[in-house]
């Protein structure tokens, strides 16, 4: 047996959302990719249920864990140590404390889920500390909801990502029940995230923006007198036609039409055809532009300078409002495409660092998988 005192790790990576945005919240599948970027916790059970959190980048964070927890200030990285705590003793009771470390080569508010890798990794190692072991589909039943405690209202694709993702795949998530498969990613296509060096704080100011969308596509369906958006999937262009012109019908557009680009992607990638691939990221990112207006634009010279490079496709990727775009190139061609972006993008700016505003996307494993 361990020592109580043994210090322990655990890992959960980030993940580039391929295509499928701002639709995992109305039930529809999506299709992310983990990377080989990680959250890393070690950590020490304690005696008591106190938590202490330590982090080079935000500093220490500590607090009594009780059944009942509230949220402290917006913004507060401290939420997420909460909210994991809190989706925790929903389901399991108030454990074991712990003292931990928190490291990450995950650049942050950049749409790359740093926030949702957090509370994955945290709620795994309260969990481990006190030897609760607990499944994909558990865990699933209290993250999506643990992390609307810091305010925000998203879906469940970072988490089933994070978790359950299997290296050389992108991973098809669906809803309804929750599910996972692994799709192979071609092994001449190359993904990068580049960093549009606006910063996406979806638990700060961006946080409003972000939830105003989802309760636009959800009040569509109601109006509509739809339960699912499932149901609307095979008629989107006559049912959009009963709503007014606006908002509510832009954000029904959106979700529809990016519902049916995730089915295509899935088939353009198992067919291997990376130039239908990356007209689907063309096409998203057009939806998320003039349909959910969640772009920007420094996203759109970005995404621009992507395709000027030589890149298949691109486009913005995570919540929106600022943070990274995903590109699509062959494999030969991506120092070329890397260039290109630098070059018409990211010169002449002094913030811009290689190694982290622009990376490699390998398709990496989720935390129940390392």
């Amino acid at each position: 047996m361990r020592e109580e005192t043994q210090e322990r790790t655990v890992w959960a990576p980030g993940r580039v959302n391929l295509i499928g945005e701002h639709i995992d919240y109305h039930g529809l599948a999506v299709l992310p990719m983990a990377l080989e970027r990680r959250v890393r916790i070690s950590y020490r059970p304690r005696p008591d249920h106190r938590v202490r959190v330590a982090s080079d980048s935000y500093g220490q964070r500590e607090f009594d864990w009780i059944a009942n927890l509230t949220p402290v200030s917006p913004g507060d990285w401290e939420n997420y140590l909460r909210a994991a705590a809190q989706a925790v003793s929903g389901k399991w009771g108030v454990l074991r404390g712990v003292d931990a470390t928190v490291a990450s080569d995950l650049p942050a508010a950049a749409g790359l889920s740093s926030s949702s890798a957090l509370l994955v990794a945290f709620t795994l190692a309260l969990l481990e500390s006190s030897g609760v072991g607990a499944s994909f589909a558990e865990l699933m039943e209290v993250l999506p909801d643990g992390e609307q405690f810091v305010g925000t209202r998203g879906g469940g694709m970072d988490h089933a990502a994070s978790l359950g993702s299997k290296a050389g795949c992108a991973t098809l998530v669906e809803f309804a029940p929750v599910a996972v498969r692994h799709i192979p990613v071609p092994a001449d296509w190359s993904f990068l995230v580049a960093h549009s060096l606006q910063t996406a704080e979806k638990s700060g100011g961006a946080r409003e923006e972000y939830n105003l969308r989802r309760q636009a596509g959800d009040t569509a369906l109601t109006l509509l007198g739809l339960h699912s958006y499932s149901a609307a999937l095979d008629d989107a262009d006559r049912l959009a036609a009963r709503l007014d012109a606006g908002p509510l019908r832009d954000s029904f557009l959106h979700t529809t039409s990016e519902a049916l680009r995730v089915r295509a992607a899935v088939k353009a990638m198992e067919a291997a055809d990376g130039d239908a691939f990356g007209r689907l990221l063309v096409e998203s990112h057009a939806s998320l532009r003039d349909r959910l207006r969640v772009s920007s634009a420094a996203l759109d010279r970005l995404v621009d300078a992507a395709l000027e490079s030589g890149a298949l496709g691109a486009r913005l990727t995570g919540a929106g409002f600022g943070g990274c775009a995903v590109v699509l190139c062959r494999r030969h061609q991506a120092a070329a495409v890397r260039r290109g972006i630098i070059d018409r993008y990211h010169a002449g700016r002094p913030e811009f660092d290689a190694s982290c505003h622009l990376i490699d996307a390998e398709p990496g494993a989720g935390a129940l998988h390392l």
